[in-house]
């Protein structure tokens, strides 16, 4: 181990999932480095999930600020310097908010995964990776300043109110099955009619089912749309948590579904059991990290449809393209899943 490190500075701004992958490397880190001061630049919406993350200090970027953020991040650093910064982002807007944060070195991703400029803005790389998953990469910068990293694991901050919130909630279930339904592009969304249809046979099956979810129209649209096929009781949260709070729901719930999107990540932080729906991106990239064989995808079928090649044979992280994949994933495909998790989990 090296003793090298007193200021580490973490840079990996969104999304929701992603910073949930970042974490488990995170802690991977305190736990090498003791010593060190760790210091996490992150975008506002994804602070709101980790505020309150053991021995971290985070400085918060709000892209709606526009360059004032930038001015705002120099600021806060100045006079201050890292002695190593992980540049855990390729977007243009985080290479640009790395020119503010003053580090000795700065790592980032090697040639391949590199794209927007980002090689110009570091001065070292982790190690190349073949078909890696998100968060095996984040582990690599990790193993970059000495960390061995093994297993993920993750200890998640929410407060005794957050989990007495949540249980106020779900007051009077026992056997929680969450519907996470709405990613954050619609293309991504499965059918209504199917969410409702995999909701009825959870609920034959003991289960009570409960949706969850963020307060845009989008989101708010489709669980009235799942609603409206059900004939019995759903508890609806849409719009209705906070993000520490919905992370205890997670972690009470008993199995979830959802497509690619970041309650699902969330859910794995807290071990309980994803069902993953893919289409767009290939789950071995994206997937719940824990639960990738619960996945549900027709991601593979539809990349040699489009680009006659294989996964294995395509840059890494290739998407598929059409607004109608996710109809491909058929509700009986699901509950075979379903019936397959809750036997396996003993749930």
């Amino acid at each position: 181990m090296s003793a090298q490190y007193k200021s580490i500075c973490i840079l990996r701004l969104s999304a929701i999932g992603d910073v949930c992958h970042a974490v488990a490397a995170v802690q991977a880190i305190q736990a090498a480095h003791p010593q060190a001061k760790v210091t996490w630049v992150l975008g506002k919406v994804e602070a709101m999930l980790l505020s309150g993350l053991a021995n971290v200090e985070f400085v918060i970027f709000d892209k709606k600020q526009g360059s004032a953020a930038y001015k705002q991040l120099k600021s806060a650093f100045k006079g201050r310097r890292f002695d190593v910064l992980l540049h855990m982002q390729v977007a243009l807007r985080a290479n640009l908010a790395a020119r503010c944060i003053p580090a000795k070195v700065k790592i980032g991703f090697d040639k391949h995964r590199s794209k927007e400029l980002h090689s110009l803005f570091v001065n070292r790389t982790i190690d190349a990776q073949k078909s890696a998953h998100v968060l095996e990469g984040f582990q690599n910068f990790a193993r970059a300043i000495g960390v061995s990293c093994n297993a993920p694991s993750w200890v998640m901050p929410f407060s005794e109110q957050d989990e007495h919130t949540a249980s106020g909630l779900l007051a009077g279930r026992n056997k929680v099955f969450v519907i996470a339904a709405a990613a954050s592009k619609a293309e991504r969304n499965w059918l209504p009619e199917r969410y409702a249809e995999v909701a009825q046979h959870a609920h034959e099956n003991g289960f009570d089912v409960v949706l969850t979810g963020g307060p845009t129209e989008l989101e708010r649209t489709l669980a009235d749309d799942i609603l409206s096929y059900v004939t019995f009781p759903v508890l609806n949260l849409v719009g209705k948590t906070k993000l520490k709070e919905l992370l205890c729901v997670l972690k009470q719930a008993k199995l979830v579904l959802a497509p690619d999107t970041g309650p699902a990540h969330m859910a794995v932080t807290v071990a309980t059991p994803v069902i993953g729906l893919y289409a767009h991106s290939n789950p071995t990239r994206t997937g719940p990290y824990l639960y990738l064989d619960y996945v549900v995808e027709v991601y593979h079928q539809n990349l040699v449809k489009q680009k006659n090649k294989t996964a294995d044979q395509l840059p890494w992280g290739t998407r598929v393209k059409g607004a109608d994949l996710m109809s491909q994933i058929s509700t009986e495909h699901v509950i075979a899943m379903f019936d397959n998790v809750v036997i396996k989990e003993r749930l």
